[in-house]
């Protein structure tokens, strides 16, 4: 039994166009949303074995929140350049790629790569992951073997829902 958690970044500031798009920071709802979904996360008892991360400011600030919430320590975070601006099948390359002695695994990124990542796994049609929502499969198989529709939706979850 292995476990995907595909978390999405939480909201991004657009203050500072000068910015790179990767060098862009959370904004205030952002700064809100990540902890909540953490504590959200830590009520269900998530405990993955490995976290990655986009390198993207937005995505390794919101990593590192929902770390701390969940006692994963930030230090443990591996930062995956192959993460941002992925497509689907990049990120099942990516996922195809992670070693069997991790059977829960966290990545944290971005649309539209997860979300179509999501509809790709999964029987379950999800439009649009908005931002800090967490989506958990769960495959029956190794991570090599992974394939279109091979995973059961767990959760869909956002902040949305609650506030």
């Amino acid at each position: 039994m292995k476990i995907l958690y595909l978390v999405r970044h939480a909201k991004s500031s657009w203050r500072d166009p000068s910015l790179d798009d990767i060098e862009r920071p959370l904004n205030k709802r952002g700064k809100r949303d990540a902890p909540f979904m953490g504590e959200l996360l830590k009520e269900k008892v998530v405990n993955p074995d490995v976290v990655f991360s986009s390198p993207a400011k937005r995505a390794s600030k919101t990593a590192q929140i929902i770390a701390e919430q969940i006692g994963y320590s930030k230090k443990d975070i591996i930062y995956a350049e192959e993460i941002y601006e992925s497509s689907s099948h990049e990120l099942v390359d990516f996922i195809k790629k992670i070693d069997d002695k991790y059977n829960s695994v966290m990545v944290f990124g971005h649309n539209p790569g997860f979300t179509m990542l999501n509809n790709f796994l999964s029987k379950k049609y999800i439009d649009n992951i908005p931002t800090c929502g967490i989506v958990a499969l769960e495959f029956n198989s190794s991570w090599k073997e992974i394939e279109k529709n091979s995973a059961k939706m767990l959760f869909f979850d956002y902040p949305k829902r609650y506030m």
